[in-house]
C-alpha cells in the first residue's frame, strides 16, 4: 500500500523576502536532493493560496512511496540524510512531517 509523507512550511519570519527566499532555496537546492533519494516515486508541490483555520501554512510537498518499507529504507538513506541537512539549513523551526496511509474502505 503506497505511503506519503507530507511536509508542511510555516511561513518564516521576514516578511515576503523571506518566504521568497525560502521558495527559491527550496526549488533550487531541496527538490534535487530529494530527487535522489531511493524509492522516492513522486514528488509534488504546492503553494497554498488560502487559509480557513489553523497555522500560517505556506507550502505543502507530498511525497510518494510505494509502501512503508520504501519510506524507511529512504529515511536512512545517505541521500535522505542529505536532504534534511539542508532543509534545516533553509527551514528551520517551520516545518513539520507526517506520513500517511490510505485507510481502506
Amino acid at each position: 500500500m503506497a505511503v506519503t509523507m507530507l511536509a508542511l512550511y510555516k511561513r518564516p519570519e521576514g516578511g515576503d523576502q523571506a518566504l521568497d527566499e525560502l521558495r527559491r532555496r527550496y526549488r533550487d537546492e531541496h527538490l534535487p536532493l530529494m530527487a535522489q533519494v531511493p524509492g522516492l516515486r513522486q514528488t509534488v508541490v504546492e503553494q497554498v493560496v488560502q487559509h480557513f483555520y489553523g497555522e500560517d501554512i505556506v507550502l505543502v510537498a507530498r511525497m510518494l512511496f510505494d509502501d512503508r518499507a520504501a519510506l524507511d529504507a529512504a529515511m536512512t538513506s545517505d541521500e535522505m540524510r542529505a536532504a534534511g541537512r539542508n532543509l534545516r539549513e533553509i527551514a528551520p523551526g517551520i516545518i513539520t512531517l507526517i506520513v500517511t496511509e490510505e485507510v481502506p474502505s
